[in-house]
C-alpha cells in the first residue's frame, strides 16, 4: 500500500503552493521561540541552519557533513559513519515538528518537516488557496482514455503519487452488503438515543463515521465503499476513550449536510467522512476527520492501491487499520485535538475527561510533578464518577508508579501495589471489555511478581484492539522483561513507528532491552532519542550502558543523577529485580552494569546466586 504524507493536520497532503521566504522565515522564529518544540539548543540551531540554508539556495550543501562541522562543531575529520549525531539529531528533530504540529501548531499557516533520508526541510502552506486546490485536483486525476474518474465532492484530493502496478492475476470479489436508505435532506437528522446516566461516566469525544462515498465504476465500487465504512466504524468502536455513533444514525444523516448541521442536530463533535473509487484496477481510498463545531479539517489521508496485486478484503483491512490507529488511538488526531480544546478552556464541564487526556500527557514524559497532580485528579474524578473505568484504570497505573518508580509514595495501608490491584480489578469489572483496564490489570499483576497471568490478560487486550499502540508498546515492554525478547521488541517497534505521538518511555525500554541482547552500542543510540531526565530510571539505564561502552564520564554524571533522586534504590535492589521479572541471566546482566557504574550493588545478588545454583533462566 502506498499512501500519502500524514501531518495530522490538513497539511503537506492538500497543499501544494509553496510559502514565501519571508513567511517561512516567520514560521522558523515561531517554532524556535515556542517551548511547545521539544527541541534542545543544538537541534535548535540545527532546524534554523537547514532552513536557512535552503532559503538562500543552497539546500545542495545540506549534507551529514557540512551540518556535523558547522552545526555540531566536529572537526574537519569527521566521519557521519563512525559518528551518528546528525542522523540521531534528525530523528529527534522530525518527531518534535510532528508532535508540535498534532497540536500547538495545528494552526501555523506553514508547515516546516524534514522527510526522512535526507536533511533538506519541506516547506508547505496549510490551506492553499482555491485555485490551488483545482489545479492539483487536476493534475491528480487527469481524465483517463478508457476510464475518467470524476472529481471527488467529499475529499479533497492530496499530492500525487504513484499506484502499485505489478502485473498480478486479478483478485475476485463477491460480496452482499445491504444498501443504504438515504432521507430525504429537506428532513431533521433525528439524534441518537441518549445514553444511559445510570453508568455515571463524563462524555468522552463523540464521533460520527460518515458512509463512504462511492465514487467508482460499476457495481464493485459500492460494495467496497459499503464494507470500508463497516470495517472502519468497527474497528473505532474498539477505544473506549471515543463514544462511536453506531451505524443507524450515520446512514440516517443526509449524505449532502455539513458538519457544522451535523453537530448542530446530533451533537457529535467529530466526523470522519470519506471516499472509494475506482477505474480499472485502480482503488483509491480517503478519509479526512473534520472538527464539528468549527468545520475544520483536523486530518487528512489517501491510500492507493491496485486490485491485481492484492484483493480488496486485505486492502479494506488494512486501510481500515491505518484510519483507526490515525483517528482512534490514545496519541491519535481525536485525543491531540481534545487536549488542546480542554486546555483552551472550554465552557463545558470536562475536568473528570480532562484528567484522562492530560494522563497521556504524563505517560510521555514520567515527570513527578505531573505524576502527583494527575493522581490527585483522577481521585477526584473517580470520586465523582465511580463507574468511569478509564479512569479507574489510570488511576491503577498511577498507584503503580509510586512502587515501581518510587513516584510521590504514600505512606500506611493499603500499599501502592495493592491500591494498583484493586483499581485495576474494579476497572475490568465496571467494563470488562475496556482495553485500558485490562492493560492496567496485566500491568498490576506483572509488576506484583504474577507474569503468566500478567501477559495472558496482555494477550486477551491485544485480541481486543490491536490498533491500540499504547497497549502494544506496554506489552511489548512487558513480553521483553518476561525473557520473549524478540517478539517484545517488535511490538515496541511496531508501536513506535504506527504512533506519531509516542511516548520517550518506549525508546527506553528498548534501550534496555538491547542492554540485556549485549547490543551496547544500539542500546545508547536509543537512549539518545529519549528526553526523559525528570525520570529517575532514565539515569540509571543510561549510567550502566555507558559503564559498559567505557564511556565512565558519562556513566559518573548518570549514576550521580540517579542516586540524588533514588539514594535508597539499592538497599533493595534483590526486590527491584524480582518485582521486574527478569530472569537469574538478565538481572546478573544489570548487576554487572550496575557495578561498573559506581552504584552500591550488593556484592552478591540473588539473581547471581541463583545463576550459580544452575535455576533456568525463563
Amino acid at each position: 500500500m502506498h499512501n500519502g504524507s500524514n501531518h495530522g493536520v490538513d497539511g503537506p497532503s492538500q497543499a501544494q503552493s509553496q510559502p514565501s521566504a519571508e513567511d517561512v522565515r516567520a514560521q522558523l522564529d515561531r517554532l524556535i521561540a515556542s517551548p511547545d518544540l521539544d527541541l534542545p539548543a543544538r537541534a535548535r540551531r540545527f532546524l534554523r541552519y537547514i532552513v536557512e540554508e535552503t532559503l538562500a539556495g543552497r539546500a545542495d550543501r545540506i549534507k551529514a557533513y557540512s551540518v556535523g562541522t558547522e552545526v555540531f562543531e566536529r572537526d574537519p575529520n569527521f566521519d557521519a559513519q563512525s559518528d551518528p549525531v546528525v542522523r540521531i539529531e534528525a530523528g529527534r528533530l522530525r518527531r518534535a515538528l510532528e508532535h508540535y504540529y498534532l497540536v500547538p501548531g495545528l494552526s501555523d499557516p506553514v508547515i516546516i518537516d524534514v522527510p526522512k533520508g535526507a536533511y533538506v526541510p519541506h516547506f508547505t502552506l496549510r490551506n492553499p488557496p482555491e485555485a490551488d486546490v483545482a489545479e492539483t485536483a487536476e493534475v491528480l486525476d487527469p481524465p483517463a482514455p478508457a476510464a475518467p474518474l470524476p472529481p471527488s465532492p467529499t475529499v479533497p484530493p492530496s499530492r500525487p503519487r504513484r499506484s502499485l502496478r505489478i502485473g498480478l492475476g486479478a483478485a475476485a470479489v463477491a460480496v452482499t452488503v445491504t444498501g443504504l436508505a438515504w432521507w430525504g435532506t429537506s428532513r431533521p437528522i433525528p439524534r441518537p438515543p441518549a445514553q444511559a446516566s445510570a453508568a455515571g461516566v463524563p462524555s468522552g469525544p463523540t464521533l460520527v463515521v460518515m458512509p463512504f462515498a462511492n465514487l467508482g465504476e460499476g457495481p464493485d465500487a459500492r460494495i467496497y465503499a459499503q464494507g470500508l465504512t463497516e470495517e472502519v466504524l468497527s474497528l473505532l468502536a474498539r477505544f473506549k476513550e471515543l463514544s462511536v455513533l453506531g451505524r443507524e444514525t450515520s446512514r440516517a444523516i443526509p449524505p449532502d449536510a455539513d458538519v457544522l448541521r451535523i453537530h448542530r442536530e446530533v451533537g457529535v463533535r467529530y466526523v470522519l467522512e470519506g471516499s472509494v473509487r475506482t477505474a480499472g484496477h485502480q482503488l483509491r481510498v480517503t478519509g479526512r476527520l473534520l472538527d464539528a463545531q468549527t468545520g475544520a479539517v483536523l486530518w487528512s489521508q489517501a491510500y492507493d492501491d491496485d486490485l491485481r496485486i492484492r484483493g480488496f478484503f486485505a486492502i479494506q483491512d488494512d486501510v481500515a487499520q491505518k484510519v483507526a490507529t490515525a483517528v482512534g488511538q490514545p496519541y491519535g488526531i481525536i485525543a491531540r485535538s481534545d487536549e488542546r480544546r480542554t486546555q483552551a478552556g472550554q465552557p463545558e464541564d470536562l475536568e473528570a475527561y480532562a484528567c484522562t487526556l492530560r494522563f497521556y500527557g504524563y505517560r510521555a514524559a514520567l515527570s513527578p510533578a505531573s505524576h502527583a497532580a494527575i493522581r490527585t485528579c483522577l481521585e477526584r474524578a473517580v470520586d465523582r464518577y465511580p463507574s468511569y473505568a478509564t479512569a479507574w484504570a489510570m488511576l491503577s497505573m498511577l498507584y503503580l508508579d509510586e512502587d515501581r518508580f518510587g513516584l510521590n509514595p504514600r505512606p500506611g495501608s493499603p500499599t501502592a501495589a495493592r491500591r494498583a490491584i484493586d483499581a485495576a480489578r474494579l476497572a475490568n469489572r465496571l467494563d470488562p471489555e475496556n482495553v485500558r483496564g485490562l492493560q492496567a490489570l496485566m500491568m498490576a499483576l506483572f509488576f506484583t511478581e504474577q507474569p503468566e497471568e500478567a501477559l495472558q490478560v496482555g494477550e486477551r487486550a491485544v485480541a481486543l484492539n490491536p490498533n491500540d499502540t499504547e497497549l502494544l508498546g506496554e506489552f511489548g515492554s512487558r513480553l521483553g522483561q518476561a525473557d520473549d525478547r524478540k517478539r517484545g521488541m517488535a511490538l515496541l517497534e511496531q508501536a513506535l513507528a504506527r504512533n506519531p505521538g509516542h511516548s520517550d518511555y518506549y525508546n527506553g525500554v528498548l534501550a534496555q532491552l538491547a542492554y540485556l541482547e549485549r547490543e551496547y552500542q544500539r542500546a545508547e543510540l536509543l537512549m539518545r532519542q529519549v528526553t526523559q531526565k525528570k525520570f529517575p530510571l532514565y539515569h540509571f539505564v543510561s549510567a550502566i550502558i555507558y559503564a559498559q561502552l567505557g564511556m565512565k564520564t558519562e556513566a559518573a554524571e548518570a549514576r550521580d543523577r540517579f542516586l540524588q533522586e533514588r539514594p535508597t534504590f539499592f538497599d533493595q535492589w534483590d526486590r527491584e529485580v524480582a518485582k521486574r521479572n527478569y530472569g537469574p541471566k538478565d538481572g546478573a546482566l544489570l548487576a554487572e552494569g550496575a557495578r561498573k557504574a559506581g552504584f552500591p550493588v550488593p556484592d552478591t545478588t540473588a539473581a547471581e546466586t541463583a545463576l550459580q545454583s544452575g535455576i533456568p533462566q525463563r
